[in-house]
């Protein structure tokens, strides 16, 4: 963050004084998430996560990721552009009526208290992963690793609602998920391969 230091008249440039950014920004403007953190009273959430339950007392209207990251340890879901535009955040909510995306950036813990929430940490039973996560590392279709969770996410959202999906399907429910890396390809290659 730069702010101008006071020069005398004859200078025709202004110079700056320059500090680092500050870690944690004000909500909704790229932020981290634990910046909603104040000394507002919490409120008790039970929450159904990865198919168990956990208690957890936060401000209403918390962000799910906040709670999953810092609350629970869930770290799979990551922090992005916080405005449900990158993908990176991406978790399973389910209300009963199959598993969709959503952007945890952007749900409320108010909200996903009312849905079961499945993070990538959950999609493996027992120790085996995931057809898509099976797919996903056998297929190398992932380079840095950022967006492979959310990538993982919609994949197995697709292939819920539709087993068998075509190329445009599966570019459809994977173009939320941006990729710095570009992945895309071989991405698109591993939800063929777990669908089978």
């Amino acid at each position: 963050m730069c702010t101008p230091k006071p020069t005398t008249r004859s200078s025709t440039n202004s110079a700056r004084t320059c500090t680092a950014p500050p870690t944690r920004r004000t909500p909704g403007r790229g932020s981290s998430p634990s910046s909603r953190r104040t000394s507002a009273s919490g409120v008790k959430y039970r929450l159904r996560v990865n198919g168990g339950t956990r208690d957890v007392d936060v401000p209403r209207g918390t962000q799910l990721l906040e709670v999953l990251r810092d609350d629970l340890g869930l770290t799979g879901a990551r922090y992005g552009c916080g405005r449900g535009q990158c993908g990176a955040c991406f978790v399973l909510a389910d209300s009963g009526r199959g598993p969709r995306a959503v952007a945890s950036c952007l749900m409320a813990v108010d909200q996903a208290a009312t849905v079961e929430i499945t993070t990538v940490e959950g999609l493996a039973h027992d120790s085996e992963l995931h057809p898509v996560q099976e797919a996903f590392a056998a297929g190398d279709a992932m380079q840095c690793g950022y967006c492979t969770s959310g990538m993982v996410i919609s994949a197995v959202a697709l292939l819920a609602s539709s087993p068998k999906p075509s190329d445009a399907e599966i570019r459809d429910a994977l173009a939320p998920n941006l990729c710095r890396c570009g992945v895309y390809t071989r991405a698109i290659r591993a939800v063929k391969r777990a669908a089978g």
